[in-house]
């Protein structure tokens, strides 16, 4: 064999060897895969917003160094197999979120929660960059125009995705590895509740505002835990090119979900939201993405079964990866702003039903 040969031999040696062996996955790849493998079970993770901060009638102790109490455990004697928090207020190095959640327990119990096998979630409800309002501020159509590159707030709002990236990036095991976190930033834009809103900026800066976080975080930033869900709002009139109008793009979206809470009678809602699931569905098979209901839940549960006559049937059957329900304030002026049960509430002994359910999974 002359030295050419022996040359290409050993090279298709190498280049065989190199690619029979697996690449490590992301803790990213790692969820998603997880994700996925439950959903082909039939599994449906139920999640908590800010489960183990407060509840009801209780608030974390500030020098809290365990987080095992939730209104859901206290109910179901299980866990939430999901939790979900929100970082709005870490743009502004406040020590506290904008439900007055420390964020170092915050960060915490992300990592108790990672490490007990449940999946963790981060929306962002940030300042106005532009005007200083809130969230809601939705006085001016110029905001997103205004943090884009060449926008008059555009390195003041790169520093605020520092300072998020900065935090994602802290949520850590005691060895140091990264918790992988499902992030859902620019949420409910199909309406106009936030400053990112359906009338508040064109399509195109939407998307340039999507792609613009993305590049920050995952290249530039090499984030690799970050798990990147979209999700409109299902009410109004709710049609199929809601999400396909301002979709991001496959390559930088790993989920699809929809906010939908109970605002009308039952039936209605449930007719409503199967009507969602099935378009929400469509658009995760044909995009090759998991899907989840991202936000839900009827504040104050006023039907005692709503967990099995109400909740369960309006997302049996869909491929659902997870259901995440909202947050139970314990402010003493918000009595009424509950999602979940909690001990004493008439909705308990039907939750423990819905937790009892095969394809609902908690921890």
């Amino acid at each position: 064999m002359n030295l050419k040969a022996i040359l290409m031999v050993a090279s298709a040696t190498v280049i065989a060897s190199c690619s029979s062996k697996e690449v490590p996955q992301t803790p990213a790849e790692a969820l998603i895969d997880r994700l996925e493998s439950l959903v082909d079970q039939g599994s449906i993770m139920f999640g908590h917003q800010d489960t183990y901060l407060y509840g009801h009638s209780w608030k974390i102790a500030s020098d809290a160094q365990t987080y095992d109490r939730t209104d859901i455990k206290d109910v179901a004697g299980a866990y939430p197999a999901f939790s979900g928090m929100d970082l709005g207020g870490i743009e502004l190095d406040s020590p506290v979120n904008i439900d007055n959640n420390d964020f170092n327990h915050m960060r915490a119990s992300a990592v108790a929660h990672h490490l007990r096998g449940g999946v963790v979630s981060f929306s962002w409800h940030l300042r106005n960059p532009l005007t200083g309002g809130d969230t809601w501020d939705t006085s001016s159509t110029e905001v997103v125009a205004s943090i884009l590159p060449g926008g008059q707030k555009h390195e003041m709002f790169m520093g605020w995705l520092s300072k998020a990236a900065d935090y994602l990036e802290s949520i850590r095991t005691p060895e140091g590895e990264l918790v992988p976190v499902i992030f859902r930033p620019w949420h409910e834009h199909t309406r106009n509740f936030f400053w990112w809103g359906l009338d508040l900026c064109t399509k195109e800066q939407y998307v340039a505002l999507w792609r613009m976080t993305y590049d920050y975080m995952t290249v530039e930033r090499g984030l690799d835990h970050l798990v990147w869900a979209y999700s409109p709002d299902a009410g109004g009139l709710f049609v199929p090119e809601d999400f396909s109008d301002r979709y991001p793009g496959d390559d930088i979206i790993d989920l699809v979900g929809i906010d939908f809470y109970q605002f009308t009678p039952a039936d209605t809602f449930i007719e409503k939201m199967r009507s969602s699931l099935d378009m929400t569905m469509a658009f995760a098979k044909e995009h090759g993405k998991l899907m989840a209901v991202t936000e839900t839940g009827c504040e104050g549960i006023k039907n005692p079964e709503w967990w099995t006559k109400v909740l369960y049937p309006s997302i049996k059957g869909y491929p659902v990866s997870y259901v995440l329900l909202w947050r139970n304030a314990c402010d003493e002026n918000m009595q009424h702003h509950f999602y979940g049960p909690f001990p004493g509430h008439e909705s308990a002994e039907d939750f423990k039903a819905f937790a009892a359910l095969e394809d609902i999974m908690f921890l």
